[in-house]
């Protein structure tokens, strides 16, 4: 798996993007094939085909492992090269649940704020007329 995650880490966010495309495609080679072609970049469709092999290596990976395992792979290697301020704003903008957002978002920067001041409850005043 670490070999796949770092090929996939180098391909920045169209990596990210195609093992979303591959998983959430479910047999659809619309969406692959204009994802190929868009990471072809200026060899355009010839290029893509270039990662045909890596799509069906990533399909498996994500079968053995999981898509939320992948993603927080890719992303901590990426971390290491790239700024985890902009990561995090890729996150955001992900085509994924919420919580697999919140998850990735928590493996990069996991400094978890616990608020140990306890919260007392509103004090009741009652104002009596003479």
């Amino acid at each position: 798996m670490d070999e796949i995650v770092k090929k996939l880490a180098g391909l920045g966010l169209p990596g990210i993007i195609l093992v979303i495309l591959t998983v959430t495609s479910a047999g659809s080679n619309a969406a692959i094939v204009a994802a190929l072609t868009a990471l072809g970049g200026p060899f355009g469709i010839v290029g893509g085909i270039g990662l045909l092999g890596l799509i069906t290596v990533v399909g498996d990976t994500v079968a053995g492992y999981g898509i939320e395992a992948v993603l927080k792979a890719i992303y901590n290697e990426r971390s290491k090269t790239e700024s985890v301020r902009f990561l995090l704003k890729e996150i955001k903008d992900l085509p994924i649940s919420e919580e697999l957002k919140l998850k990735l978002k928590n493996e990069l920067s996991p400094e978890v704020i616990i608020d140990t001041e306890e919260v007392q409850a509103p004090k009741t005043i009652e104002i009596v007329e003479e």
